[in-house]
């Protein structure tokens, strides 16, 4: 009898996924397991968020709702599954149009959309000042996550069509790192911002 592999959704094999940017390979978890729900473990450990699964911290983030300023209403709140659902639809819509595993769109779109560098403030005297600092591992993917989700959000809010498409055709732009992609464009403004207060 031969030893099955673990497959994400039963569909896609995280084991052949590897990781180019050399400064987020401890940041993204590939770990492989068939549905990617970690209950809560990682939550009050410090760095622990980088051992939840990357599919994970994306439905995460998806559960926040629609708009900037209402993104906390509660109408996505504890509604895991029906972010699980939008995904695996997503993610099935990605490998038809680009025969790719999705998983890998997945991590070149975090990859391609995690900024290098962020502006801090320092207040000297009564003066602020903003200054340029490298950004972590682990928050670069959070920011990516999050350009990712917000981008997707604002993008469907109000919009007849459905979310699973906007995702798709989301993590598909941002992948193949083409500027229209809300996420990267985001990151080039970010980069551009903390290189002006170098």
């Amino acid at each position: 009898m031969t030893e099955q592999k673990m497959l994400l959704f039963r569909r896609w094999d995280l084991s052949t996924i590897e990781i180019k940017d050399s400064g987020l390979k401890n940041a993204i978890c590939l770990k492989p397991s068939i549905l990617p729900i970690d209950f809560g473990r990682s939550a009050l450990r410090r760095f622990n968020k980088a051992d939840v699964n990357i599919v994970e911290r994306l439905v995460n983030k998806l559960m926040h709702f629609g708009k900037k300023y209402s993104k906390n209403t509660g109408r996505m709140a504890g509604k895991k599954d029906h972010s699980f659902n939008v995904v695996k639809t997503a993610f099935e819509i990605i490998h038809l149009k680009t025969e790719k595993n999705p998983i890998e769109v997945l991590v070149r779109a975090v990859e391609n959309s995690a900024p290098n560098e962020d502006t801090t403030r320092i207040v000297y005297g009564g003066t602020v000042y903003h200054v340029s600092v490298d950004v972590a591992p682990i928050r670069r993917v959070d920011l990516a996550l999050r350009f990712i989700a917000d981008g997707v959000k604002e993008a469907t809010f109000s919009n007849p069509k459905p979310i699973e498409e906007y995702l798709a055709e989301h993590l598909i732009l941002a992948a193949n790192n083409d500027p229209t992609s809300p996420s990267v464009k985001k990151r080039n403004e970010l980069e551009r911002i903390a290189q002006a207060s170098r």
